[in-house]
Order: structure tokens, then C-alpha cells, then sequence
């Protein structure tokens, strides 16, 4: 399984660098608007990821992070955000690599945001991380298709195959 995160950690990273830079290429104004999505805007809905990444990540290594809110905004310039996102990404790519396989299948024990105390697995919890990421995620590449009729490709294939073996002989 730890094998199975760490690809995921490493697509995730490699997707949000498309996704910012796609969106790097709008004008203030498009990028900023109202689009009426959950989190209204491409700035909107990035803050939101960053900030429930955050979240995740304190509870992961112990160094808590609590967003006042799930649509805050932790910086209001795109260049903030992206560095922000960058430095996220490599941080989850190092508490996914320091994890071992029995501290993923084992108990993992939170405090949700609305204060309440909350026990699953790890890997459920890595697995809702991804998934949320890749749900957002795909929300912003369609915003990003609407404005600009061309949103980069972020399929998994295009960066994870390389350690792919026909023989089985997967690395």
C-alpha cells in the first residue's frame, strides 16, 4: 500500500503543477470571477484544496492545522498560492515516504473540525486526501476548459507509468 500513496503523492503534485500553471495563464479577471462553483472561483476552489491539504497534513504529522473555515482564503495572489501549493505538495510527499505499511493499515485517531473526535485507518484517510485533491481538482479543470477551451491533460498515466513492467516485475 505504502507504494500505492507514494504514487499518488508524486501524480499529485505533478497534476496541481499543471493545474497552476493552466491557470497562471488566465487574466485576473477570469481567474478571480464568480463561476459559480462550490467554492466560486479557480482562486477559490485552489485556496480550498491547499487548505484541507493543510489540515490533513497537521493531522499526519502531529503539527496541527486548522483552517477557520473550508473556503478561506490563504492568499489572495495566485504567486503566494503556488508556492504554498508547491511546498504542500513536497511535504506530503515526505510523510507519505517517512510512513511505514503497518502505520498505514493501522488506526488513525482525529479531531474533526467541528471539534469532534474521529478514529478510521490511515489509508482511509490518505485515500480521502487523494480523492478530495482529484475531485477539486477536476472541478478547476473544468473551469479552466470553459474559459480557455483548452485545459492541460492531468490523466495519472501521463506521469505514473514509468515503473510499469509487462512482466511483473513492477519496482
Amino acid at each position: 500500500m505504502k507504494d500505492h500513496f507514494k504514487r499518488l503523492a508524486r501524480y499529485n503534485k505533478w497534476a496541481n503543477g499543471r493545474i497552476y500553471e493552466a491557470a497562471a495563464a488566465l487574466d485576473a479577471e477570469d481567474y478571480f470571477a464568480d463561476r459559480r462553483a462550490y467554492f466560486k472561483s479557480v482562486h477559490g476552489t485552489l485556496n480550498h484544496l491547499l487548505a484541507i491539504d493543510k489540515l490533513w497534513l497537521g493531522r499526519l504529522t502531529g503539527e496541527p492545522y486548522v483552517p477557520p473555515s473550508p473556503n478561506v482564503i490563504l492568499h489572495d495572489n495566485l504567486d503566494a498560492l503556488r508556492k504554498a501549493r508547491a511546498t504542500c505538495d513536497d511535504h506530503l510527499i515526505e510523510a507519505v515516504d517517512a510512513l511505514d505499511e503497518s502505520t498505514i493499515v493501522g488506526i488513525f485517531s482525529w479531531v474533526t473540525m467541528e471539534g469532534q473526535p474521529y478514529t478510521s485507518t490511515l489509508d482511509r484517510c490518505l485515500t480521502q486526501i487523494f480523492n478530495h485533491q482529484t475531485h477539486h481538482r477536476g472541478q478547476v479543470h473544468t473551469l479552466l476548459s470553459q474559459l480557455t477551451g483548452d485545459a492541460p491533460p492531468i490523466d495519472f498515466f501521463l506521469c505514473m507509468n514509468d515503473d510499469f513492467s509487462p512482466e511483473g516485475e513492477n519496482q
